[in-house]
């Protein structure tokens, strides 16, 4: 029992139960980290990292050789030709941005097989919203393939859609505000030689938000051409304050580069102003945190579905990304579970979320994010719109202690609410 913070034993038991049901689970998720630890370790030794790679650059960021290695690092770790790892990436969105700009020409068309991206590429692409800019505002036409009635990808309806001349083929990695299942790289694999067997030449590109290092492999050594994410979910360790990459063929990252700064230029400027001890620190973190993320989230679906929640995916189940699913029947169960994850966090730990009107969303949202860094998804956070299955959105956790913590601390929200019985 916790000797800092009040927890119901009845809670405090099922919890004990939970962990033993994830025994196996997490011995599997272990192994993953080790595994990806040794490369990410690996990385580091054949970049030839040293202290010197902290150093400062300003104006143009000439010559900077941190720069240099940690594009080399992410690279390694992603078994990618080559990547772009930049702090001024704003986003993952932005980073998404610049390589659809990057590589994409007014007459292209660009098919999402995943179906409709997440909420704000929608504005990018020229889906939703007015925005000036977007890639249909440039010419380029966007189509899409739906998944399938189960969430899978459906494979038939691709083929028929992948003609010799197509410029791009998107997969959005993880499931976004939706219940269908994530991707594994094998599915992405699959896509990508089915792709290819119709259209060689097609680029395959995708989202990766929340899936790095969740596996052993990355969509970059199975077949994709490009990707992308941001540095504040996984592959910043939780230490990156901001940030994102793009990782893939050379060719395509260089174009991306030229994207980012200018046409000529492209990687060779971009003053690092003194950030790159942070994102080598994240880069080696990221494995290992990433770990810690999964093992709360399979005991986080473990205890839920002990009190006699839905939840997925099961904590048995094998992992896409980090993030995992709670329907929790009603509104007030879903506020109350956020609003204990939030008494969980490092930061902000006194804040009562509140469901709030959000652009871009057609119901309220509430969202707990108790964070070192603002907006950071491999912290423990949870977010959710208040509609059904009134489901919530967790994902994150820098330590599983504190994690598994977080998650029991939403459960007694609910009991005290009396939307949890025993």
């Amino acid at each position: 029992m916790s000797e800092f913070f009040h927890i119901d034993p009845r809670i405090e038991k099922a919890a004990q139960k939970a962990l033993e049901l994830c025994r196996e689970s997490f011995l599997k998720i272990e192994e993953i980290t080790e595994y990806n630890q040794q490369k990410m370790l690996a990385a580091f030794a054949k970049a030839g990292v040293s202290e010197s790679h902290f150093a400062a650059s300003t104006g143009y960021g000439y010559g900077d050789r941190g720069r240099d290695a940690l594009d080399q690092v992410y690279a390694m770790a992603f078994q990618a030709e080559n990547a772009l790892v930049r702090h001024n990436f704003v986003s993952g969105t932005h980073a998404l941005t610049v390589a659809l700009f990057g590589v994409l020409r007014p007459g292209d068309t660009m098919l999402s097989v995943t179906g409709i991206p997440y909420d704000t590429l929608r504005g990018v692409i020229g889906l939703e919203g007015d925005s000036s800019g977007s890639l249909k505002e440039f010419g380029i036409r966007y189509e899409q393939v739906e998944l399938k009635e189960d969430g899978g990808l459906d494979f038939d309806a691709i083929a028929k859609r992948v003609k010799p001349g197509l410029k791009m083929v998107y997969l959005q990695r993880s499931r976004g505000y939706s219940l269908r299942p994530s991707l594994f790289v094998e599915e992405i694999e699959r896509t990508a030689k089915l792709v290819k067997s119709q259209a060689p030449d097609c680029i395959v590109m995708v989202d990766n938000c929340y899936g790095e290092f969740v596996e052993k492999t990355e969509p970059t050594s199975r077949g994709a051409d490009l990707m992308a994410g941001s540095l504040i979910k996984n592959p910043g360790g939780g230490v990156a304050p901001t940030g994102g990459y793009i990782a893939g063929r050379a060719d395509l990252v260089e174009q991306c580069a030229y994207r980012l700064t200018t046409p000529g230029t492209g990687r060779e400027i971009g003053a690092t102003l003194g950030q790159n001890r942070e994102l080598f620190m994240g880069a080696f973190h990221a494995p290992h945190v990433t770990g810690e993320a999964l093992k709360t989230a399979a005991f986080a679906a473990a205890l839920y579905e002990l009190l006699g929640f839905e939840v997925t995916p099961r904590f048995s189940d094998p992992r896409a990304d980090i993030i995992q699913v709670m329907k929790l029947g009603n509104e007030k169960s879903l506020v109350a579970f956020c609003q204990g994850i939030q008494k969980g966090a490092p930061v902000d730990s006194f804040v009562t979320p509140e469901p709030w009107d959000m652009p871009g969303y057609d119901s309220q949202v509430i969202m707990a994010a108790g964070a070192f860094t603002l907006g950071a998804s491999i912290e423990l956070s949870a977010d959710a719109p208040l509609r059904e299955p009134y489901a919530a959105w967790m994902q994150g956790g820098l330590n599983f202690h504190s994690g598994k913590l977080g998650v029991m601390l939403a459960a007694q929200a609910m009991l005290e609410n009396g939307t949890l019985k025993f």
